[in-house]
């Protein structure tokens, strides 16, 4: 039994979350909040004990800290994940202890029919409530997150990206700690909306996923990237880069808009990265979860395709109605049908992208630590980079538990939450 202490971030109530030393990791998936009753006791031999070198909050993770999920008190958090191997399951053949790995947010076997045709998202084996897990993550399984010190990894040899060099990976870290999640998931919704040479976007959304789809859309070769944000401070990180912007705090006609940047009122693709959350347009909208997918769907061309990676549930028990709240929407899918639109939904599968935007992050092609701006804070800050970001702070939060990052890059954070 190890002596090592294991800091994490852990779900407490709406609003809250705290800093718990949940005990070093096995190879074993043990009991503990939100763990499915058929994977307690589950054996890992195939799995890595990570030493996490970085660790990032996702708007996905506010959901739950916001109470507008179902998941449970004490859950640990956290499923953006990149660190050193420090212990090697019995099973695990091409991983090595030293390595420095990028874990995918999505859990998968590797040997199901979903993940061999690269579903990785919908992985069959992992968890026993539906298709899909992933880390820290409510109605996932229950496999535990990695805010955290160190951080249980299963089927190993599938998943992990391995950086091939450990020095220019640590050059490169705040942008290579975006690999496990948000670069993979605006990527996949700009590839899913059909973002082509000379396209013309939307992106519904300025945090750091719609930046991340806005980033990648330029990558692809975008013509223009128009981003729609309430905060004008996230907006401002969006024309940083060279997208054009649109609040639609201050503007309610999103056709209009789009019109006085491109002289016609519609794109050809667009993307959400909102979800259910969403805000109406207008000074004095309130939460309307459907507003994103019907205001898409107005704006993009008939034929057009619509990338969806904003997160929309099942269960949630903050909604504004009785439908919202097991995630029945009054979305206008009649408009989509006589747009004849492309919808594609779902969790990315990040293993589909990882590779290749790994190499473009090497090659300089792609810049998306500054994109995001990427800022990295202690693990005890943790609790208070929460309430930032929830505030809207235009910021990727880069928690970094072992003060690795810092070292490495001679990092000033003693103001990085100011």
């Amino acid at each position: 039994m190890s002596l090592l202490s294991n800091k994490a971030v852990v779900y407490s109530k709406p609003g809250e979350v705290e800093l718990k030393d949940i005990g070093y990791p096995d190879l074993v998936l043990r009991d503990g909040p939100g763990v499915n009753p058929l994977n307690v006791g589950r054996k890992v031999n195939h799995g890595v004990i990570l030493k996490v070198i970085a660790t990032n909050i996702c708007g996905s993770d506010q959901h739950m800290v916001r109470g507008r999920t179902t998941a449970p008190s004490g859950l640990v958090l956290g499923h953006e994940i990149t660190g050193e191997v420090v212990e090697v399951g019995s099973d695990v053949e091409f991983i090595k202890k030293g390595d420095i790995v990028s874990v995918p947010f999505n859990i998968a076997c590797g040997r199901c029919d979903n993940c061999r045709q690269q579903d990785t998202h919908i992985c069959l084996n992992v968890n026993p409530d539906r298709p899909g897990s992933a880390y820290g993550y409510v109605d996932m399984g229950g496999w535990v997150g990695g805010q955290s010190e160190y951080v249980l990894v299963p089927y190993a040899d599938f998943q992990l990206l391995k950086f091939p060099d450990k020095d220019q990976a640590m050059d490169k870290i705040l942008d290579l700690t975006m690999l496990s999640d948000i670069f993979p998931t605006g990527y996949h919704g700009a590839v899913s909306a059909g973002v082509k040479m000379g396209s013309t976007v939307y992106v519904a959304g300025a945090g750091p996923v719609g930046l991340a789809a806005a980033h990648s859309a330029q990558l692809l070769g975008a013509s223009v990237v128009i981003v729609g944000d309430l905060n004008e401070e996230r907006l401002a990180q969006a024309r940083s880069f060279g997208c054009e912007t649109v609040n639609l705090r201050e503007h309610d006609d999103l056709g209009e808009q789009i019109e006085q940047i491109l002289g016609v009122p519609e794109v050809d693709c667009a993307i959400d990265a909102v979800g259910f959350e969403a805000s109406g347009h207008g000074r004095d909208a309130g939460e309307a979860p459907a507003t994103v997918l019907n205001s898409i769907m107005d704006i993009t061309r008939a034929g057009g395709r619509l990338g969806i990676p904003g997160l929309y549930v099942t269960g949630d028990p903050g909604a504004v109605d009785t439908d919202a709240k097991e995630g029945t929407l009054k979305i206008r899918f009649g408009l989509g049908f006589a747009k004849a639109h492309h919808f594609v939904t779902g969790q990315t599968p990040v293993m589909r992208y990882n590779r290749d935007l790994m190499k473009a992050i090497f090659s300089d092609r792609a810049q998306i630590s500054k994109v995001v701006n990427a800022t990295v804070i202690s693990i005890d800050d943790a609790p208070e980079g929460y309430q930032k970001f929830d505030g809207g702070a235009a910021r990727k939060f880069v928690i970094d538990p072992h003060g690795t990052v810092r070292k490495h890059l001679k990092l000033d954070t003693a103001d990085a939450i100011g």
